[in-house]
């Protein structure tokens, strides 16, 4: 999935996540946040509340103000219309039961039909208490928000989805027979 991913910061999340996620202890060095300079304002946090249902739970100023509203108890799927809502239904669910990244590919769109390229990454957040109930996302512009001249972005089309990729481990299962 990272050798996929077009943006420096979405190259950043998915180590970060990796790093996060993995029980080697330190396996991968901490990256520094004077690195990634617009980083911070383009993550959000999604909490699953119901079944299918991800809202915000956190989201960074650039991610609300390219939006145009605070976005904070509001359904990640409201960003999606039509048929691009259940293909997004459809990433958010695997990437829950896989517990492994995602990505999207968007076309956003402001009001004066101004249009660029977004890329979301999803990567679920395991806690010990509720398993993945919440993702860290990425919501990440692929040219200079100045195109958009202070425009929100009132609806998103979908590019591509990149699904996560799922792990080939041997099955931890051995079946052994004793025939005496």
């Amino acid at each position: 999935m990272t050798e996929q991913a077009f943006h420096i910061n979405t190259k950043a999340v998915l180590r970060a996540w990796q790093r996060l996620s993995t029980t080697e202890g330190d396996a991968l060095a901490d990256p520094k946040v004077s690195d990634f300079p617009n980083l911070l304002g383009s993550l959000f946090v999604l909490k699953q509340v119901d079944s299918g249902v991800w809202t915000f739970v956190n989201a960074g100023g650039d991610v609300s103000s390219s939006i145009g509203r605070d976005l904070i108890e509001q359904d990640f799927l409201s960003l999606w219309r039509g048929r691009d809502m259940d293909l997004i239904a459809a990433q958010l669910k695997t990437i829950f039961n896989s517990a492994t990244p995602g990505r999207i590919l968007s076309r956003a769109e402001t009001l004066s039909g101004d249009t660029m390229d977004v890329e979301i990454t999803l990567a679920p957040l395991t806690s010990s208490d509720t398993g993945a109930d919440k993702m860290l996302g990425l919501y990440q512009m692929l040219e200079p928000a100045e195109r958009f001249h202070g425009r929100p972005v009132w609806r998103h089309t979908i590019s591509a989805i990149y699904p996560p990729s799922y792990n080939t481990m041997q099955p931890s299962l051995r079946l052994i027979a004793n025939n005496e």
